[in-house]
């Protein structure tokens, strides 16, 4: 009988809910990056200074970073098809709203607190449901929706900066978020009732998945000491990513006197087209080892992160453009490595049933310590040169390489999760 109700569920459906949250996490990822694509454009027509717009995005941050644990847990207890279709429609309402502002508070308002909070409820839900669709391509199908972010990233980022250019700088933010709020209608009528096909898979009773204890919940997750490496090697992630995506257009704008759609392309393009390798790559091996090699996942993070650290510091101490694309490049397919396996290796000891949860708390973490990374850098750009605080940004990478190194050498096996699913 079990088996019957579990052949139900289409063997296609794993490969087309994640063609949906791709699309999906490609407009979160891309509203995310209009900003900084435009970031010139805005401060000429407001006449707002770099602290306040490194303040803009900083708010961004920290309003993400509080909501996160609560979008986590909403995850768990509700139906995660209604928790992201909401997400779309809030960041994606935010996004056009932010196209009418005129001063800061309205830039807030919308592009920090509205955009921020609605992008917050997005990723712990739809991580969560790729790892109970996907059990042994789980690795490949988080990188696969991992190359989101980059494409959203580079071709967001470029798009919004031609029609910036072209239209005006509001008219980047109308496009996004109109096309933001028509795919969460999309995906509300495509995707299953996930929490239906849960009690199918892990053979849990309705009652189990809708009356999970707090305490619980926060017990599992907060017990399991791997949990605080992970979460803060992936916080020196976030610092370093925030900071290199909100100030390196303007870095390249103005160090190297690139137009502006160019100077969003290239800092960009490099990067993200060279992580699509390390991601996909490092992803696929890790799945061919991870029956055989329980560790590999942690083992590939911190390679990778370590790895990376010299391109970083490159990025800031060249004098020369050609030296910087080099940088980007390499900076790429090592920051590829690491996300292949970012909340892989945090699966690896979280049970089913508290990963949104557990997903929702490690971002929280993470994005309230990026948040301090874009107004650091615009005070170090006012103060000492943009180019200090890039190369600063090596040794934060360098330190987040050393916590999992650690994690995985302390206490890692102690924590692990041998997981049995008959869905995969």
């Amino acid at each position: 009988m079990q088996k019957d109700i579990v052949a139900a569920i289409p063997k296609t459906y794993k490969w087309e809910l994640l063609v949906l949250l791709w699309a999906a996490y490609f407009l979160n990822q891309g509203d995310r990056q209009i900003f900084s694509a435009v970031l010139p454009l805005i401060k000429n027509d407001l006449g707002f200074s770099d602290v306040q717009l490194g303040l803009v995005a900083t708010i961004f941050t920290v309003c993400y970073g509080i909501f996160v644990p609560l979008a986590g847990f909403a995850g768990d207890i509700f139906k995660r098809r209604s928790v992201v279709f909401g997400s779309l429609l809030i960041f994606s309402c935010g996004t056009l709203l932010t196209g009418w502002a005129n001063g800061i508070v309205m830039l807030i308002l919308f592009r920090s607190i509205t955009t921020g909070i609605g992008e917050a409820f997005y990723y712990p839900s739809a991580n969560s449901l790729i790892g109970q669709y996907h059990h042994r391509t789980r690795a490949t199908a988080m990188a696969i929706h991992q190359t989101s972010v980059y494409t959203g990233i580079v071709f967001g980022g470029v798009l919004a900066a031609w029609i910036g250019s072209s239209f005006g700088w509001r008219s980047s933010f109308y496009v996004f978020g109109t096309l933001g709020a028509f795919w969460s209608f999309i995906v509300l009528f495509r995707l299953r009732n996930d929490r239906r096909d849960a009690v199918q898979q892990y053979q849990e009773s309705s009652e189990t998945l809708t009356e999970i204890p707090k305490y619980e919940v926060f017990r599992n997750t907060l017990g399991k000491p791997t949990f605080y490496f992970l979460s803060l090697a992936f916080g020196g992630h976030v610092f370093v990513n925030v900071g290199f995506l909100t100030w390196m257009p303007t870095f390249l704008f103005e160090k190297y006197h690139l137009s502006l759609t160019r100077a969003s392309f290239d800092a960009m393009f490099y990067h993200h087209f060279f992580a699509y390798f390390g991601v996909l790559a490092a992803a696929a091996f890790s799945d061919y080892l991870a029956h055989r090699r329980k560790t590999i996942r942690m083992e590939i993070e911190s390679l990778g992160m370590l790895l990376a650290t010299p391109f970083i510091f490159l990025m800031g101490y060249t004098e020369n453009l050609w030296v910087v694309y080099v940088a980007l490049c390499g900076f790429g397919i090592f920051r590829g490595v690491y996300d292949s396996n970012l909340f892989v290796a945090l699966f690896d000891v979280i049970e089913p049933k508290y990963r949104s949860t557990a997903t929702g708390m490690m971002l929280s973490f993470a994005f309230v310590m990026g948040a301090i990374s874009p107004v650091a850098l615009g005070w170090m750009k006012q103060n000492i040169g943009l180019e200090q605080g890039i190369m600063g940004l090596a040794v934060v990478y360098f330190l987040s390489s050393l916590s999992v190194f650690i994690g995985l050498k302390t206490c890692f096996l102690k924590d692990y999760y041998t997981e049995s699913t008959n869905f995969n």
